[in-house]
């Protein structure tokens, strides 16, 4: 149908880490109405979190106090006329996110004997207390002499995953574990939420969660069997059972805004609420994701997402990556998942690293008021990466010696191992904090290298690559050493929320504003804004220093 500027709206909903952002699209172009971020208010207090120990918990109040933040803020910057306007809302969260939820879908941390248990919270994607689990299910599926569940998730289940995650929390708490009718993944949490389904029998499934992270497959007929589950703990069989053996695409609808929420929010009821899915794989929509292009949802972590046609035999399988899954990303076609454990979040180390002594140190120095104190803090916080980087990319990448590796969160790809430990060597007296920070950097795109390597190795033909998400838009010291180490020019769209954006091609699509998402993002997506093409010197050097490298992570791994 066609759409006048003006006319029609739709709502994106991105869930990242640390907030939600709320995103309201004009359905005609893709312009910006209005939009909202909200951090999650305990998770930034630290609270249910334990990073020492690679426990990350989410309360599912945060997300019901942003989703409510968001959506008004959004509303309020677009003027009163626009919500009457909104023809449909999708959301993308993290993942594999799953929570414990009782008989009617409410995450057991609603309820009040579990109110502050962590083991009763959504366990958030880099939450890697779940090693042990994953390796038994590695195990099990390799040797059991049945079908290799794992063969479309990359041949490797990784803790970060759904059914490690849920063996994690039932050996943690045994009464969370008697209380648990089934567990959701935070994408179907949410629309379950907004469109008032209350029977977990009801509820759908996301085709992007669930085949990604739980070993879901047309082949198999749905879920890994009952045998198999049983074998690893007999009580996943009652959740298999609960999650039914159908899962759904973005495009289709999950159903209607519930008048609960319509009020609650200021939108207008019974508006289509389209299927969830994950930010990366929504954000490579809102990326411009087409046959051949990788997308870089280049955040806390990364996700790299690429798409091709269906075979008209059976699939290939591709080795070492997140999963292989038709219509994950693009209805209609195959979704190929692989990523980095932590990108931004390395960058993000290092500056808590460095500025320990103002965090520690300042607040007990005397002679200085507490206003003044506040102010030194934010404002070398705030200048702390921007200088470095400033200094960093001015260095000779030949110059420094010094070779890091990117797995300060384990390796999530090629070949998922969350065990390994970042490590740094070449240090001298004279490494100071800009050349380790380079180096820093060059590890996470020796990282994204290793990612392309991989596909390309496997048969995926990588064409071009689109870089989106805070880092690609922020740093272009990052973004050119990537386009040198892969030596390939790397894209970048405008706009500040191209994963929201992608929620809201989705939603344009379940609306029935578009037909599909070809479609939908030829009229929404952003133009690009900005390309990184490799440098000849560069592209020499660090091909030296990629060999460098894999020769450390081959040391690390082994030892």
């Amino acid at each position: 149908m066609a759409v006048k500027k003006g006319e029609a709206y739709v709502l994106g909903l991105d869930y990242g880490s640390d907030s939600c952002r709320a995103v309201l699209i004009d359905a005609s172009d893709g312009s910006e109405a209005g939009g909202g971020v909200m951090y999650y208010p305990r998770w930034a207090k630290g609270l249910y979190c334990d990073p020492a120990a690679n426990q990350f918990r989410q309360h599912p109040r945060d997300y019901i106090d942003t989703l409510e933040g968001t959506v008004k803020e959004a509303l309020a910057k677009a003027g009163k006329d626009v919500a009457a306007k909104i023809k449909g809302i999708a959301i993308d969260t993290t993942g594999s996110t799953p929570c414990a939820v009782d008989a009617t879908g409410t995450p057991l941390a609603m309820l009040d004997e579990f109110a502050e248990n962590p083991s009763a919270m959504f366990v958030l994607w880099k939450d890697h207390t779940a090693i042990a689990e994953a390796a038994k299910i590695n195990k099990l599926a390799k040797t059991w002499g049945g079908e290799d569940y794992t063969k479309y998730e990359g041949g490797t289940y990784s803790t970060e995953w759904f059914w490690s995650k849920i063996l994690r929390v039932f050996a943690e708490d045994k009464k969370v574990a008697e209380k648990t009718v089934s567990v959701l993944e935070h994408c179907d949490w949410m629309t379950a939420l907004l469109t008032g389904t209350r029977d977990i029998a009801s509820i759908k499934h996301s085709r992007c969660a669930m085949g990604h992270k739980a070993m879901w497959h047309a082949d198999f007929g749905g879920y890994p069997s009952e045998d198999f589950l049983s074998r690893l703990d007999p009580r996943l069989v009652a959740i298999r059972k609960s999650l039914g053996t159908q899962t759904y695409t973005s495009d289709q609808s999950a159903g209607g805004l519930s008048q609960e929420w319509a009020s609650r929010l200021g939108l207008p009821a019974g508006i289509p609420v389209a299927m969830g899915a994950y930010d990366a794989h929504m954000g490579a929509v809102g990326g411009g994701v087409r046959e051949g292009w990788l997308i870089r949802v280049m955040g806390t972590s990364t996700c790299d997402v690429i798409v091709a046609p269906k075979p008209s035999g059976g699939e290939k399988l591709v080795n070492g990556i997140c999963g292989q899954v038709d219509g994950s990303v693009v209805p209609g076609m195959l979704g190929y998942e692989a990523g980095q454990s932590a990108f931004g979040d390395v960058y993000a180390w290092f500056k808590k690293l460095i500025m320990w002594p103002i965090d520690a140190l300042l607040p007990n120095i005397e002679g200085i008021d507490a206003a003044t104190k506040e102010k030194i803090a934010k404002e070398l916080s705030k200048k702390a990466i921007p200088e470095l980087e400033k200094t960093a990319a001015a260095i000779d990448p030949a110059s420094t010696g010094i070779t890091a590796l990117d797995w300060l969160n384990g390796r999530r790809t090629p070949d998922a191992n969350q065990l390994l430990k970042g490590a740094i060597s070449g240090l001298t007296l004279g490494s100071d904090a800009p050349r380790v920070y380079r180096a820093l950097a060059e590890a996470t795109a020796f990282g994204a290298r290793a990612i392309v390597e991989r596909f390309r190795e496997e048969g995926v033909a990588i064409e071009g690559i689109i870089g989106v998400g805070g880092v690609a838009r922020k740093s272009p010291f990052v973004m050119q050493i990537i386009a040198d180490v892969l030596n390939m020019p790397i894209s970048v769209p405008a706009g500040d929320q191209p994963v929201a954006l992608g929620a809201a091609i989705f939603a344009a699509v379940v609306a029935g504003i578009y037909a599909d998402i070809p479609t939908a993002q030829k009229a929404i997506c952003s133009p690009i804004e900005k390309t990184y093409t490799p440098k000849a010197r560069e592209v020499e050097i660090y091909n030296k220093l990629y060999a460098e490298y894999r020769k450390l992570g081959a040391f690390v791994e082994k030892n």
